[in-house]
């Protein structure tokens, strides 16, 4: 999956080059291969770059998203599947899973406070700030702002347990320690929602929201 801010380079032929020589590899070797590819067209970013170039967000992700496309057909990649998260079946998929986890009471309105980095997406707590950037380089701004979050924290004890009836479960072995000791340190729950900027999939029943890249983006490999 390829994020919408520009067009594609050689990295994203590489990429999914390396992906499609697995693909064919494992349908030779009999496997049930379903190989998808295509572009992630939501966020704050793509907003900020629509406005820049005077367009519409829809517009600006039509046309860099067919520049993804195109690339698949010159590279003549065997991908059996492009998606857009901007597809209505994208949309629809997304606002089901939401659904069913507000049913099942692992999503809850709070509020969320923190340095956000637009060109990461991400958020950073105060250690990770190194000389007023994010870790990766990127600036950084202080956003407060109402949020749902997955209630993560509440699986910590679950995933523990599991992790020791299945010791197998991680993989590569040498990576099974370092696991278990990320959630013992402890797991936060996880912002999955922004109303700060509008170009997202709705959260139902609440337009003042739009999801956040947790349950939107990732959620192609479902849709």
């Amino acid at each position: 999956m390829y994020y919408v801010n520009d067009k594609p380079h050689i990295g994203h032929a590489y990429t999914t080059l390396a992906c499609d020589v697995l693909a064919r590899f494992k349908r030779l070797d009999g496997y049930d291969v379903m190989f998808l590819t295509g572009t992630d067209e939501h966020g704050q970013k793509v907003e900020k770059a629509a406005q820049d170039k005077g367009v519409s967000p829809q517009a600006f992700t039509d046309s860099v998203s067919q520049n993804f496309r195109d690339l698949t057909g010159r590279m003549n990649f065997s991908n059996d599947d492009f998606i857009r998260t901007t597809e209505p079946r994208h949309r629809a998929a997304c606002q089901a899973l939401w659904r069913r986890l507000v049913d099942r009471g692992h999503i809850s309105l709070g509020s969320y406070a923190g340095w956000y980095a637009v060109r990461d997406e991400a958020f950073y707590t105060e250690t990770e700030i190194v000389d007023g950037k994010a870790p990766s380089g990127a600036p950084v701004e202080w956003v407060e702002e109402p949020s749902y979050f997955f209630n993560l924290s509440q699986w910590q004890d679950r995933l523990l347990e599991f992790y020791d009836a299945n010791p197998d479960f991680v993989g590569p072995e040498s990576r099974f320690n370092e696991v278990k000791s990320f959630v013992k340190g402890g797991l936060r729950d996880l912002s999955v929602s922004r109303a700060s900027f509008s170009w997202g999939v709705p959260v139902p029943d609440d337009d003042a929201h739009v999801m956040y890249v947790w349950l939107d983006a990732l959620t192609n490999y479902i849709t």
